[in-house]
């Protein structure tokens, strides 16, 4: 198991890496955008290549800060409902769910974005607007991104798995604490007015 949880210390550690570098990307689409609609309105030029950039920085921090949401624990989930289960059991189906739907989706979307992201690098694939930008390096970023999940998954479900045998505490426990205490004082805040 300590080998395994190595591995996922260097998963953990490659995910945040780039998550905290693709989250810059944000701005960058921010600065692509704002120039993009000054120009056409300024100037009354457009620009597909520009546009389309926006859509693929937008796709490249949606697809590769995923795995680092996953890490962080920011991801999707009834926390209302979580919070309210014992420990064991939100542990029990953090497990499964990995297991059983996390990882099996993102090695079906691997497998098929290999292949689409090949054919598209493969004859060159262009953009269908005049002017517009390659399509295989937007392509390439579902391939990427998913690989990365894939492996944030792994890396999650060995965590999850040390924790239920009691060999590593759970990071998020301190986090469901700070959540808690913040639902009772919002409760206390309603109940005084």
């Amino acid at each position: 198991m300590r080998a395994l949880l190595r591995l996922s210390g260097v998963i953990d550690a490659i995910n945040t890496l780039i998550g905290r570098w693709c989250a810059w990307l944000i701005l960058l689409a921010v600065l692509v955008s704002a120039g993009n609609a000054t120009v056409r309105k300024v100037f009354d030029l457009s620009s597909n290549s520009w546009l389309e950039l926006q859509w693929i920085l937008f796709s490249a921090v949606f697809l590769l800060c995923a795995p680092w949401t996953l890490l962080e624990n920011e991801h999707i989930r009834i926390d209302i409902v979580n919070n309210l289960l014992p420990r064991w059991l939100r542990n029990t189906i953090e497990m499964l769910g990995h297991a059983f739907f996390l990882l099996p989706l993102a090695i079906i979307l691997l497998i098929t974005s290999v292949p689409f992201f090949l054919r598209s690098v493969e004859i060159n694939e262009q953009s269908g607007n005049a002017g517009g930008l390659p399509q295989w390096p937007a392509k390439s970023l579902v391939m990427i991104g998913f690989a990365l999940l894939l492996a944030q998954g792994v890396s999650e479900l060995i965590k999850r798995i040390a924790i239920i045998r009691g060999l590593i505490p759970d990071p998020h426990a301190i986090q469901a604490h700070a959540l808690e205490a913040e639902v009772e004082h919002i409760v206390e805040a309603i109940e005084k007015h």
